[in-house]
């Protein structure tokens, strides 16, 4: 069945078109959803069709745009480089005046595309220094910071009264001299 054999006559109202169901994206009329009945207006049953497909969540996050961007661009690099490869034996083999230009620029592509790979390499982990860290302290850290304060106020509580106001810094003096 075609896409134009899919498509609703103008004449039909919003009350005779098929009900989405939650999550049906693409639904195929051509097979019959088994056990999925509704109802229609009219009081008949009808068959729910069922999706075509059901998305799943990505099980990874996508790969972040200057990363791909870097990725592109090292695949076309190398994709060149092996055509040049490729035509440098062939013009080789034949015999061609072209052989040798073609043999320096493969060699020069391969180094290119290795300055490519190497800068997929260090964009990844530029990226990953700068947005992939997530700053959260973890439990142990969390643990050693409460310790620390709760000695910090031991140590301070058994300096007593006194010794914190004279270290206080002169409180209701003028100037400090």
């Amino acid at each position: 069945m075609g896409t134009a054999e899919r498509r609703e006559a103008p004449e039909q109202g919003a009350a005779e078109r098929p009900v989405a169901r939650r999550g049906l994206k693409a639904p195929d009329r051509d097979i019959p959803a088994p056990g999925r009945v509704g109802e229609s207006t009219s009081g008949e049953q009808q068959q729910i069709p069922r999706p075509l497909w059901v998305e799943e969540p990505a099980r990874r996050h996508p790969t972040p745009d200057p990363v791909r961007t870097a990725v592109v661009r090292a695949v076309i690099i190398i994709a060149v480089t092996l055509i040049q490869a490729m035509v440098a034996f062939l013009c080789t083999m034949a015999g061609s005046w072209l052989a040798f230009p073609m043999v320096i620029s493969s060699v020069v592509s391969t180094v290119v595309a290795t300055w490519a790979v190497v800068d997929v390499w260090v964009t990844r982990q530029v990226w990953n220094q700068r947005y992939g860290v997530v700053s959260e302290p973890s439990s142990t850290a969390r643990a050693l910071r409460r310790e620390r304060r709760a000695r910090r106020r031991q140590e301070r509580a058994a300096l007593g009264e006194p010794e914190r106001i004279r270290r206080g810094g002169g409180t209701g003096q003028l100037s400090h001299s």
